[in-house]
């Protein structure tokens, strides 16, 4: 029967390959419309500095002149599949609403070693709803951000060995089953240019995006190491009532500081406990620096949170205790410290929001209760290097994640616990600027050494293969 299995695995991972390959020479050889709004640049030698000039390639003189709306164009022209909507999109943004619909399926498996050679597909919907208070008739700086969203299928992210999970688009709302939720309610006072303040129900992988590394799992990385700094999981819940104030820069949050209820509450609305078991503070520092006049970030985040809590208690990003539950005591208080940096190395000089650059953060916590003791990551993503191709991304990144003595200690013995290592690989096809097919592949060296007994095996180095495809509506 394993043999059997194996064969069958192997065959799946031919197919998701040669289908790979195959889509990806067809995008290549398809000349898209959406192509022609590539920007070509030129120096002018008779300007002070070289000065560049942009003009959209081909027959057009000026992008605003293509499209009386930014929702408007043909069907493998416009961002959105729906487009327009025959202007309710326009005369929605008018009066202070706009949306942002998407889903986003997953199909990815074991390749080789891991617990066990499968594939699954699952997938995610999104909903994002935007309220500018002045243009809906309420008052100058009212802000108001809401996510929904939605999680179903079954992921690979138990079969690979790592307690670090391969896909963090599959864990929320919540890791398992299908379910819906309201998980970002935030609500956002501009009292200056330079200062907000806000208050609700916040969803902090929103909060917590790092140029060149961030995208939920839905746009960029997919492992849950490369996508955030792990080693704020025990004090930070993933969607929780909070509130707080940010100083800014250009529009650029420089210093923040929020007030969080430790316990999450993504699929709840959070009052039935309303910080009975703590509180936990997160501040962070985030400087606009400039080297070779290119743009760049350096930071650092801390957390802190009075909360009782059980070295071994599932995070909202993973569940650190990978043999049987073992019951040990609690503790108060947990802390965790994080510096995070990124740089560009290229920014097109005639569309500023085409970039890539290098991204990294290192973080150190508690030895306990908080699972994770240090975690680190690093890796280059942005736009694609290929010009002809100017809404592709890709990334490639490392993340090491050191556990804490605790979980490694109260481990089973015939189930030891290491450090997880992930390297990851992608690369984001714009098909059309509205369908994104993302190839992806890791290679993991696992947390757990060995599978359960009876029967316990060695757990060898995961590759984990995978196809990802998001509409955007």
């Amino acid at each position: 029967m394993v043999s059997v299995s194996r064969s069958r695995s192997v065959r799946m991972a031919c197919a998701a390959s040669i289908a790979v390959l195959f889509l990806s020479t067809l995008v290549s050889s398809h000349v898209l419309a959406a192509d022609d709004l590539l920007q070509t640049c030129w120096a002018d030698s008779d300007s002070a500095g070289d000065e560049f000039h942009c003009v959209p390639a081909g027959p057009k003189t000026s992008c605003v002149e293509l499209f009386d709306s930014p929702y408007d164009g043909h069907l493998w022209e416009r961002p959105v599949l729906l487009g327009n909507l025959g202007g309710a999109r326009d005369q929605l943004a008018e009066n202070g609403l706009t949306f942002d619909l998407s889903t986003t399926q997953y199909y990815q498996g074991i390749a080789a070693g891991g617990v066990e050679q499968s594939f699954e597909y699952s997938g995610r919907n999104d909903y994002y709803i935007n309220i500018d208070g002045a243009k809906a008739g309420l008052w100058e700086g009212l802000f108001i951000t809401l996510h929904g969203e939605t999680r179903y299928g079954e992921t690979i992210n138990g079969a690979s060995g790592a307690i670090m999970p391969p896909n963090i688009g599959t864990l929320f709302p919540q890791p398992q089953n299908s379910v819906s939720a309201l998980s970002g309610v935030k609500i956002t006072q501009a009292l200056s240019e330079n200062f907000i303040v806000f208050a609700g129900k916040l969803n902090l992988l929103d909060e917590l995006v790092q140029p060149f590394a961030g995208g939920r799992g839905v746009d960029a990385f997919m492992n849950t190491g490369l996508v955030l700094p792990v080693a704020v999981a025990r004090t930070s819940p993933y969607s929780t009532l909070g509130a707080g104030f940010a100083v800014l820069q250009d529009m650029h949050p420089v210093f923040s500081f929020m007030v969080l209820d430790p316990t999450g509450s993504a699929t709840t609305s959070g009052f039935e406990a309303f910080f009975e078991d703590g509180v936990t503070l997160l501040s962070k520092i985030d400087i606009p620096v400039s080297i070779c006049n290119l743009p760049g970030h350096q930071g650092l985040m801390g957390t802190y949170s009075n909360g009782r809590f059980n070295s071994l208690d599932p995070t909202a990003y993973f569940d650190p205790n990978v043999g049987p539950v073992v019951t040990v005591g609690q503790e108060t208080g947990s802390w965790s410290l994080v510096y995070t940096a990124d740089q560009a190395l290229y920014v097109d000089p005639c569309n500023s929001k085409r970039s890539w650059g290098v991204f990294t953060n290192i973080g150190i916590a508690d030895n306990g209760p908080s699972p994770i003791h240090w975690s680190a990551n690093i890796g280059v993503g942005g736009s694609s290097l290929i010009t002809t191709r100017p809404l592709d991304t890709f990334g490639i990144g490392y993340s090491y994640v050191g556990y804490s003595s605790p979980v490694k200690d109260l481990a089973p013995v015939l189930l030891p616990v290491r450090d997880d290592q992930a390297v990851e690989m992608y690369y984001n096809i714009a098909v059309t600027p509205w369908f994104h097919l993302t190839p992806s592949l890791q290679f993991l060296v696992p947390a757990r050494e060995r599978t359960r007994p009876p029967g316990a095996e060695a757990i060898d180095t995961a590759v984990v293969v995978g196809l990802r495809a998001k509409i955007d509506f």
